[in-house]
C-alpha cells in the first residue's frame, strides 16, 4: 500500500466520520448533580440534555468536545483526591 492510497483512505474515513450522525452521549444513568449542574451519565447540562435533538451535528461535536473536556477534568480531580489520601 502506497502513502497515497494510506492518505486517501484516511481522507475518505474523515468525510464519512463528519458526514455520520452523531450519536447522543446518554447512557441512561439520568442525575443531575447540583454541585457540577451536569448529568452524572453523560456530562451533559440540563440545556445541552434538553436541547440535543434540535442542535445540528455541528453544535452536538461541540458538545462532544465540551464532554471530553469535563471528563478530563473530573478524572484529574479524582486522581488528585487520590493522592491527598
Amino acid at each position: 500500500m502506497t502513502a497515497d492510497t494510506v492518505r486517501a483512505q484516511d481522507a475518505a474515513h474523515d468525510t464519512a466520520q463528519r458526514n455520520a450522525p452523531v450519536p447522543s452521549p446518554c447512557i441512561n444513568v439520568c442525575r443531575m448533580d447540583p454541585a457540577t449542574g451536569l448529568c452524572d451519565g453523560c456530562l451533559r447540562t440540563i440545556d445541552e440534555i434538553a436541547n440535543w435533538s434540535s442542535f445540528d451535528d455541528a453544535a452536538k461535536r461541540a458538545i462532544w468536545e465540551e464532554i471530553e473536556k469535563r471528563h478530563a477534568d473530573l478524572m484529574a480531580r479524582q486522581q488528585r483526591r487520590e493522592e491527598s489520601k
